[in-house]
């Protein structure tokens, strides 16, 4: 598959679930916005109805108070009548209220004053007749009307005392703040709200006059109001403002059930992103795989063309063989054989790598004789292209216990590399070095080749990979050589660095545990 066709699927798709994820947060959104009105509504219904029940229980408070008071000033007027004529005994039962100027009212008397409803007088008399069924009907009249006038009379004076009385008491006498506390609560609840809250009481310029006793500043950014005693004088009434700490949790508990949805879109895209990453990833080691196999074709071909025509030379009896030119045509079967049978190694070592069933052979080895010994084996490669082999051995403690063939092996590929990889025509400089920092032993190879460009560096170590030349195969490799060198490293516990810069040179260096023999 073409990359620009997995692209343009990473793109429908990344889009797709980004616009499913828009519209699940976009609708939750609009969820939380439709219960913050509900519970703005139910809230401020819920404060009018605590605020109103407040002012009826103010009335009856007086109304009470009032009926109280005539109670208190009510007695009994009790009399025996006797009939000397027809001689019977009646026995009569009065009730009777004195005023506040000390006249008493009894019967069905009833004095109201319409515009002093202060001094209007309160009682209900009430008289037990046994005559005829006519006046006891009428009786019943004239008291239910007597009733209803001094009911009237008697809220007339109530309504004048909470106008002209109640208004000019200061708020916290006219507040009972447990009762309004209760009554807030109950209307929450008959409203669907059963959630913590904490308020206060003040008047309406702005003094707190009340704050219930577990007030804090949690969640006071959204608060509610309203106002006490709102037929009252602007400057006599009274505001209560009341905020909820969970407020949020609430609102945001009606949507948890599109938590799990959001979640799984999430993973789902979490996994399409993985999903291309390793598809790329795959495609590149297949275009890796791709050049090993033609670097291998390449690589392969050459030991195999000399081996064969050197066999064929020597089956053909039309050919002559002297004694020097069979020697020759031995010493190139030979030679490519061993070449061919490197190539065939450094991929399986590869592979023995990749399964972990490597056993080193190790033994103290010591580093400044081996680089010098890797030196004198490239001096004459390296002097060719008239440049020279630079030493500088500053390591006291060069000790190290390594296996022999493998780390000979790293070394010398990295000389190789330099030596493949100089610029053409030019003379090549190799410097060697050797130092030891704190526990560590180091030492660095550093070349004036061609360089690597800084994109490249970081990949230099993968296996099967190579810098891209083009089609162009003047240097020969499967692209496992550094991978080889790295694992070698890490395996005996070491670390690799490279530093390059195109057209300048390329440097290694290495640091190493100081091992000693167990």
């Amino acid at each position: 598959m073409k990359k620009s066709t997995i692209w343009i699927i990473a793109a429908v798709m990344g889009f797709s679930f980004l616009g499913l994820l828009y519209v699940q947060i976009g609708y939750i959104e609009e969820m939380a916005k439709m219960k913050q009105e509900q519970f703005d509504e139910s809230v401020t219904r819920s404060l009018y109805q605590a605020a109103h029940n407040l002012e009826m229980n103010e009335t009856l408070r007086y109304l009470e108070k009032d009926v109280s008071d005539v109670e208190r000033r009510a007695y009994t007027q009790d009399s025996i009548i006797v009939d000397g004529i027809n001689g019977s005994i009646q026995e009569q039962h009065e009730f009777a209220v004195s005023a506040d100027d000390g006249t008493v009212y009894s019967a069905f008397e009833l004095k109201t004053f319409a515009t002093k409803p202060p001094t209007i007088p309160k009682a209900i008399i009430m008289k037990s007749d046994n005559s005829s069924m006519s006046e006891a009907a009428k009786s019943m009249q004239e008291i239910v009307r007597t009733r209803y006038v001094y009911q009237k009379a008697l809220l007339d004076e109530v309504v004048y005392n909470i106008l002209y009385t109640a208004s000019d008491k200061p708020l916290k006498e006219r507040v009972n703040f447990l009762l309004l506390d209760n009554d807030i609560k109950q209307e929450l609840q008959n409203n669907g709200i059963n959630l913590a809250y904490h308020f206060t009481v003040s008047t309406a310029d702005g003094r707190e006059v009340y704050r219930c006793p577990d007030y804090s500043e949690q969640g006071i950014e959204k608060t509610y109001s309203t106002k006490l005693f709102r037929n009252d004088p602007a400057s006599k009434m009274g505001v209560v403002t009341i905020h909820f700490p969970d407020m949020d949790k609430y609102i945001y508990s009606s949507v948890r059930f599109m938590i799990p949805a959001i979640i799984f879109t999430l993973v789902l895209l979490v996994t399409f992103i993985f999903t291309i990453f390793v598809i790329f990833r795959q495609k590149r080691y297949t275009e890796i795989k791709n050049d090993f196999i033609n670097n291998m074709t390449h690589e392969l071909k050459t030991p195999i063309s000399s081996i064969s025509l050197a066999a064929q030379m020597l089956g053909d009896e039309t050919v002559p063989k002297s004694p020097q030119m069979q020697k020759h045509l031995g010493g190139v079967i030979n030679d490519e054989s061993k070449r061919l049978r490197f190539l065939v190694e450094k991929v399986l070592q590869m592979s023995m790598f990749d399964r972990k069933t490597v056993s080193f052979k190790k033994k103290e080895l010591d580093l400044n004789e081996l680089l010098e010994q890797t030196a004198s084996t490239f001096s004459l490669r390296v002097e060719h292209t008239g440049g020279h082999i630079y030493t500088e051995i500053e390591a006291v403690d060069s000790a190290i216990y390594v296996d022999e063939v493998h780390f000979t092996n790293a070394i010398t590929n990295l000389m190789d590399n330099a030596v493949k990889y100089r610029k053409p025509d030019e003379p090549l400089d190799i410097h060697l070095r050797t130092w030891n920092e704190g526990d560590k032993l180091c030492f660095s190879i550093a070349d004036t080749g061609q360089g690597i460009k800084r994109e490249n560096v970081k990949k230099i170590f993968e296996k099967f990979y190579r810098v891209h030349t083009g089609n162009v195969h003047d240097v020969k490799g499967f692209g496992l050589g550094l991978a080889y060198v790295k694992k070698i490293i890490n395996l005996h516990e070491g670390e690799i660095k490279c530093e390059s810069e195109l057209g300048k040179g390329t440097k290694f260096t290495i640091s190493l545990p100081i091992l000693k023999e167990e």
